[in-house]
Parts: structure tokens; C-alpha cells; sequence
């Protein structure tokens, strides 16, 4: 056991250590802005979504259940808080941001982690092309009064990025075009926005801090929504990330420990001074093109994020945000999932139009859980409009007919069950065979009951019947 541990533990963080410290230290940049902008959103200090950026990234890398995945705070969540802190002032959202956490907890104590297996891949699909929209379009602002150094500088940023690799791939492209557009900027001393621009940037560290609410159910009933509905759209983009960087990475990762891990990095983030965060796909996608693979990664990523502000703020309030936007941009392109439109026309109707519809709802709402929801509920209508198909054919022998039943008898087909039988022309004995259906619920054996009671004083005979479906009726007690 302890063996076993120890090989786990080498995986886990210490397999590919100089990829995952240089993908880290890549993050850590591109969290800034990120951070800071997020703030703005949530309208509290940069300092607060640089704090949470910090502590959840830190916390997750031991208690996520994704590794290389990375978590921080996000527009996401921060949209749902602008109302809290508004009315009720920062104390209250750290607060919401540790009752985040413990519902968080206690969804991935009852393995909420497994319904991601509901989430139908036209959906993720269109999760995926809504976000490489939404992270394109969240660079335009940076755009407004850029004079043509901007543009250049982005592009410079993008020749770097796809251009480096041809030279080594030893070190992130992104990382290099960071660093070389900072130097740049820095020795020509060019006119172009800066991330000092953003916002304040102090070099003070997070510190303990317990909430200063009063301990009443009224504070509850003030932030128990607002905690809520953070972490079902934190959960719902946390675990939708971990499926995308599966894919990527193509492993296999634990869902109910990441709904856990979540809950005590939003619970660390809470106590530090810091709000609450999910799973970010940019950040993440960015950690796997450079390399990340590991724990390691994660932890290198907040760690690496309070290193700069701490020791070098100055340097990094000279970062020129041409140089985040261009890695940003990146980003979007290499998230969207571009085989879905050349592919497009050989998709089925209705799982075109679901994927479409995921993608509007996304990109108009800027929620992905609402996209997600929508999404889901769509395709669940289908499926249930293509499983309510019902059929049976019929023979006679002497005094006795029988039906054989094709396809599931659940409530959508129920009612069609009824009128598959020719109640006044059929002899003395009935034979309904289903052993090529499945009874699936108790408003079938309902219309089961419905048709014996329409053959009066005849003999209807069921036959052919599953297990399952002989234990649902024996529970309805028919």
C-alpha cells in the first residue's frame, strides 16, 4: 500500500516536472489579467480575484480529482456576485464564497460527478465552440482606443507562439512570446496598455481571515442563494472542463473528488480573502498545449501567480496586454473544435440544431451552465420523442392470440400501448409477449392493468418479461 502510494504520488506531480513547472509558469501570466478583469466584474479589489486565483489553484492541485486541470476565479462565478457584494459588502460574499465550498462537498459526497455521463457530446460540442467564442470575444475590449503598436504587438505575439515551436519545444511558445513582448515593450518604452493599466496590483500576501457576519439565519438566508447557485454553474463548468481535458490528454479522471476538490479550494479561498472560482477551460487548454500533465502544473500555476505579485510586481504590471491577448486568441482557436463545422452537414437535424442552440445560449448569456442545462433538456427531448415508438405484431392460433410487443413501454408510450389491441374482435385468451420490450414505469403497469381491464372476463397472458420488469411489477404490486 504504501508502495502503491509512493508510485502515485511520483505520477501525480513528479513524472514530467520541467514541462509542468514551464506550463505552470505560463498560466500563472495569463491568470493575471484574467483575475483582475473578473474582479472588476464581481466589483471587488483586483486584489480579491488574485487571492482566489492563488488559493484555489494551490488547494486543487492536492484535492482535485483532474490532474494539469486548472481552477481559479472565473466570470462564471463572478457574475453571480455582483448583487451580494453590492447590497451586502465583501464580508458577506467570503461568507457565500465557504458555504460554496461546503455545498460543493456535499455534492461530491453524493457523486453528483456522475451525471456528467448524461452529457450528450453534441451538447459538449457546442460547450466547447460557445467558449473559444466567448474567450475570443473577451479580448475585444482591449481593443477600444489601441492605437496600431496594439496590433502589431498582437501579432507579433501570434508569429511567436506558432512560429517557436519550429525551433524547440522545449519551453512554451506562449511563455516566450510573454516574455519577449514584456522585454520589448519595456526597452523601447512603446505606448501600448499595460497590466499595471488594469487595475491595483498590491504586494500584500493573502492572510487568514474569518468573515465578520453575524452568525444568524438571516446572514444564512442572505447567502445561502447566492451560494448556491455558484456552485451548481461552478460544478457544471468544473466538470465539463475535466471531461475536456480527458480528451485532450486522453486519461480518465475522478468527477465526485473534483466536485470535492472544489468545495475545499472555494473553502481555502473564502478564509484567505479570496472568491469563489471553478474550473477555467482557457487556462486549462493552455496548461495541456504547453505541456501540463501533472499536479505539479496546478500547483506551479498559483504558486508561480503569488511569486509574481509578491516579488515581482513591478516587473509584472509591465506586461504588455497585447502580449495575454495574443496567448488568449490562441487559445480560443485551438479550443474550438473546428472539425464540428466542416463535419457539420453529416450531423442528424436535431443534433445540428441542439448543438446551435448551445452555442447561442452560451455566447448571449455568458452562463455555460444555463447552455449546458438547455442543452441537455433538448436532447433528452429527442431521445424521448425517438424512443416513444411502439409496434406489435400479431397471430392466432385456435382460441388464442398473441402480441408481440417491440419497443420500450415507459410513459411516452404508454398511452399508445393501450391502442395496439383489438379489444372486440380477439378470442378467449391473450398473449402479450414482451420479449422484445422493457417496462420501464409505474405508468406502464398502470396501461397494462388498463388493458386487462378492457378484455372483461378474457384471459390475458404476460410472457416474455425481464427480470427488472418482473421486479417493477411485483413493487407496484400487480
Amino acid at each position: 500500500m504504501y508502495v502503491l502510494s509512493k508510485i502515485t504520488i511520483k505520477q501525480q506531480w513528479f513524472s514530467n516536472v520541467r514541462a509542468d513547472v514551464l506550463s505552470g509558469l505560463t498560466v500563472a501570466f495569463a491568470l493575471i489579467p484574467e483575475s483582475i478583469g473578473f474582479s472588476i466584474i464581481a466589483g471587488v479589489s483586483p486584489m480579491i480575484g488574485l487571492y482566489a486565483s492563488i488559493c484555489i489553484a494551490i488547494a486543487i492541485a492536492f484535492t482535485g480529482g483532474r490532474p494539469a486541470m486548472i481552477s481559479a476565479a472565473t466570470g462564471a462565478t463572478a457574475v453571480l456576485m455582483v448583487s451580494l457584494v453590492r447590497d451586502h459588502g465583501l464580508e458577506y460574499l467570503f461568507a457565500a464564497t465557504i458555504l460554496t465550498g461546503v455545498i460543493q462537498i456535499v455534492f461530491g459526497a453524493l457523486k453528483i460527478g456522475r451525471l456528467l455521463s448524461f452529457l450528450p457530446q453534441t451538447v459538449l460540442t457546442g460547450f466547447v465552440n460557445a467558449l473559444a467564442i466567448i474567450i475570443f470575444t473577451a479580448q475585444l475590449p482591449q481593443f477600444h482606443g489601441a492605437n496600431w503598436l496594439m496590433y502589431a504587438m498582437i501579432g507579433a505575439t501570434l508569429l511567436v507562439i506558432y512560429l517557436f515551436p519550429l525551433v524547440t519545444k522545449a519551453v512554451p511558445s506562449p511563455l516566450v512570446a510573454i516574455i519577449v513582448m514584456t522585454i520589448v515593450a519595456f526597452f523601447f518604452k512603446l505606448d501600448v496598455k499595460t497590466v499595471g493599466d488594469m487595475g491595483g496590483i498590491t504586494q500584500v500576501p493573502p492572510m487568514f481571515h474569518l468573515p465578520q457576519i453575524p452568525i444568524t439565519f438571516e446572514t444564512l438566508q442572505i447567502i445561502f442563494p447566492t451560494a448556491l447557485g455558484i456552485a451548481i454553474v461552478g460544478l457544471t463548468e468544473s466538470l465539463v472542463t475535466a471531461t475536456i481535458v480527458d480528451e485532450f490528454t486522453g486519461t480518465s479522471s475522478n468527477k465526485n473528488r473534483e466536485a470535492r476538490g472544489q468545495g475545499f479550494a472555494n473553502i481555502a479561498s473564502g478564509l484567505f480573502g479570496g472568491m469563489a472560482g471553478c474550473g477555467m477551460i482557457g487556462q486549462s487548454v493552455i496548461n495541456v498545449q504547453s505541456g501540463g500533465r501533472n499536479r505539479l502544473s496546478t500547483f506551479v500555476a498559483g504558486a508561480g501567480l503569488l511569486v509574481l505579485i509578491m516579488a515581482f510586481g513591478d516587473v509584472v504590471k509591465q506586461i504588455p496586454m497585447a502580449a495575454l491577448v495574443g496567448v488568449m486568441i490562441t487559445v480560443a482557436i485551438g479550443t474550438f473544435d473546428w472539425s464540428s463545422v466542416r463535419h457539420f452537414h453529416r450531423y442528424p437535424l436535431s443534433e445540428a440544431i441542439i448543438m446551435v442552440v448551445t452555442v447561442g445560449i452560451v455566447v448571449y448569456t455568458h452562463n455555460l451552465a444555463i447552455g449546458v442545462v438547455v442543452g441537455v433538456a433538448m436532447s433528452a427531448v429527442v431521445f424521448g420523442w425517438k424512443m416513444a415508438r411502439l409496434k406489435a405484431t400479431s397471430s392466432i392460433e385456435g382460441s388464442t392470440k398473441t402480441y408481440v410487443i417491440s419497443g420500450p413501454l415507459f410513459f411516452g408510450t404508454a398511452s399508445q400501448f393501450v391502442s395496439l389491441f383489438h379489444y372486440e374482435e380477439d378470442p378467449a385468451h391473450i398473449v402479450i409477449d414482451f420479449t422484445h420490450s422493457r417496462i420501464w414505469d409505474h405508468s406502464s403497469v398502470t396501461m397494462m392493468a388498463k388493458v386487462v381491464e378492457k378484455y372483461g372476463d378474457r384471459q390475458v397472458e404476460f410472457k416474455g418479461m425481464d427480470s427488472e420488469s418482473k421486479v417493477l411489477l411485483k413493487r407496484v404490486g400487480y
